[in-house]
């Protein structure tokens, strides 16, 4: 399966929740050490209301694994860049998300 692109470095398979669409692709705008976000999939859970919050997990082979809680909904993310998790939950601080 090919991945859509917008931006060429946000990679859309599934569908975003709410809220961190925009997020994101500030996020890549303002950062161009960023070399792609892949939003995962997309589940229920009851305490995602309000301010779309990030929390930055584990590494991954080329980046982190984040997970996005907006709307109802978990997802994961998949940022894949060379800066350590402290840089990337100040970038996403930056572009207004609330980091966990």
């Amino acid at each position: 399966m090919r991945l859509r692109t917008a931006k060429d470095r946000l990679k859309i398979e599934h569908s975003i929740i709410d809220g961190v669409r925009g997020i994101l692709e500030e996020l890549l705008a303002a950062n161009p050490e960023i070399r792609s976000v892949i939003p995962g999939v997309i589940r229920p859970v009851r305490d995602a209301r309000g301010k779309v919050k990030v929390r930055v997990t584990v590494p991954t082979q080329n980046g982190w694994k984040a997970i996005a809680l907006s709307a109802g909904a978990r997802q994961e993310l998949f940022i894949s860049t060379d800066w350590g998790k402290e840089a990337v939950e100040a970038a996403l601080r930056k572009v207004g998300a609330e980091v966990a």
